[in-house]
């Protein structure tokens, strides 16, 4: 009995709000409702809203057709002008000109808007020169620098390769910097000479690059030009570098001598 009463009060609410539905601009109703997508675009594949189809572009919610010009192709990227210019043109005043190769030069990886000049051929005022290559020169790879390297027994100076003079007790390197030339072990360069590196008794020589070229044995102290003996001390030793003395424990270096505290 409590059901069938209800019934005709819950129908006549159906009916009031119905009627009131009818009453409302259907201008009104289409704002909340999902947008309209124009011509040329289709429904975004990721979130809401649409995006114009390739080759149109976005203006005042239409879809443009975009103007791609000759020697061009149209990109999918919404920024910029939506088109490249292909391989070997350019683009000046929203145009695609095509790029004038001096002789002897190519387009780069990217085709755009640089060259490369050829081997044996090197960049000159936007012209590709021949490269010349002195005698005992020879080509090289490279795009920048002068194009050529001395082979080796020669160095560079200018626009020549001159002739490594190796001294006596020396040899040639294969560095194209500096001398071009190295002491052999146990000589060291002076004024162009190699000269004899005097080793003095109980020192042997070293490979460093600086310093006398040579150090004193285990025991002994450089002075000057010979190594001096150690006189180590009452309850002293030799350190780790074998060329001074310290106090054992718990003595400590008072002067020339290790002390108790």
């Amino acid at each position: 009995m409590i059901i069938t009463r209800q019934l005709p009060i819950i129908s006549i609410h159906l009916l009031l709000l119905l009627a009131l539905l009818t009453t409302i601009p259907s201008s009104v109703l289409s704002k909340s409702g999902p947008a309209e997508i124009p011509e040329h675009a289709s429904t975004k594949k990721y979130g809401n809203g649409w995006e114009c189809n390739r080759g149109y572009r976005e203006s005042n919610n239409a879809c443009v057709a975009v103007k791609v010009p000759v020697n061009a192709y149209p990109t999918d990227r919404s920024y910029g002008t939506g088109w490249e210019c292909n391989r070997g043109y350019r683009e000046v005043d929203e145009t695609c000109v095509i790029i004038k190769l001096p002789p002897n030069a190519y387009l780069n990886t990217s085709g755009l808007n640089r060259w490369t000049c050829n081997r044996g051929f090197q960049p000159v005022d936007k012209a590709c020169v021949a490269t010349q290559v002195p005698e005992n020169g020879y080509l090289t790879d490279s795009s920048y620098g002068k194009g050529w390297k001395c082979d080796r027994g020669y160095r560079a100076v200018k626009a020549t390769c001159v002739a490594i003079k190796v001294p006596s007790n020396g040899y040639l390197t294969d560095s194209s910097s500096e001398s071009g030339w190295e002491c052999e072990r146990g000589y060291r360069a002076v004024n162009e000479i190699c000269a004899a590196i005097k080793v003095p008794t109980n020192g042997y020589l070293t490979d460093s690059s600086y310093g006398p070229g040579w150090e004193c044995e285990r025991g002994y102290r450089a002075g000057k030009q010979a190594c001096v003996a150690l006189q180590v001390p009452k309850n002293a030793h030799l350190d780790y570098t074998g060329n001074n003395w310290e106090c054992n424990r718990p003595y400590r270096k008072q002067r020339d001598k290790c002390m108790l505290p």
